[in-house]
């Protein structure tokens, strides 16, 4: 955050909560994005996402007991996918963040937190169904919304519609 800009009590919080997460992961995430709507953070060593997600629920001054949303993300000039998950502490702590993590657009996967908080299990699916990137561990890694035959990821970036599906023209 700025020096000397004026914060929110809400925003101060947040930071804070940060603070606790960067102390023990470090050159692991990113600065803190302190935008006062959702800020946020992003890991930079998936591989550590299951610990850090681990820490952010059972540390004792985070307590971050909610996933609120797990959100899929297309960086095409970048070649990668991403998720964006939005936490809350609900009934403990007034903090929120956001938290990004990033895998290569072909081939690339995010480790699941499904184990950590129940809500990612159907998210993770909605993400693999939608953009293509996988969750290693997850419990039941397949689509949700789509198909099991459909062809493409329908929310990335380049995708082509098919003009048909078994027989029937795909309206759009």
């Amino acid at each position: 955050m700025e020096e000397g800009k004026v914060v929110s009590r809400s925003l101060q919080q947040s930071a804070a909560a940060y603070a606790v997460i960067h102390e023990k992961f470090g050159d692991a995430l990113s600065a803190f994005d302190g935008n006062e709507t959702m800020p946020f953070f992003e890991v930079l060593d998936a591989s550590l996402w299951v610990d850090i997600a681990l820490y952010m629920r059972d540390h004792p001054k985070l307590k971050f007991n909610y996933m609120a949303c797990l959100t899929g993300l297309d960086y095409p000039l970048e070649e990668k996918l991403g998720i964006v998950c939005n936490f809350e502490s609900i009934g403990i702590f007034p903090h929120k963040l956001a938290v990004k993590v990033k895998c290569a657009r072909e081939g690339g996967s995010i480790p699941s937190v499904a184990c950590v908080w129940h809500t990612a299990n159907w998210q993770e699916r909605e993400a693999y169904d939608m953009y293509g990137m996988l969750f290693t561990g997850h419990p039941d890694m397949r689509r949700i919304l789509c198909p099991d035959d459909w062809e493409g990821f329908p929310l990335r970036k380049d995708y082509k519609v098919q003009e048909t599906y078994h027989g029937i023209k795909v309206p759009y």
